[in-house]
């Protein structure tokens, strides 16, 4: 009689799952577990970018304005005459 397995990893085989990650974004191309590292790094790295989003939020009316104003006076800066 057999006997039934005692852990997760008794329970888990984590081989087909490292074998079939495959991941590829224009030429890069990566497979196994550099796939599921790179996956892993980018949901990190997304949760990072909406916690700083979240906490700048305050901030953030008065930034676009700002940035707003700058795009603005580059623009008209461009477009006056030119000494001679």
């Amino acid at each position: 009689m057999a006997h039934a397995p005692t852990t997760f990893l008794d329970l888990f085989d984590a081989r087909p799952l490292v074998k079939n990650s495959r991941l590829r974004v224009g030429n890069v191309r990566a497979r196994g577990v550099p796939a599921i590292l790179i996956g892993v790094a980018t949901i990190v790295f997304a949760a990072g970018c909406g916690e700083a989003l979240k906490r700048a939020a305050g901030a953030l009316p008065e930034t676009l304005r700002v940035a707003r104003n700058v795009m603005l006076m580059t623009r008209s800066a461009r477009e006056l005459p030119r000494p001679n």
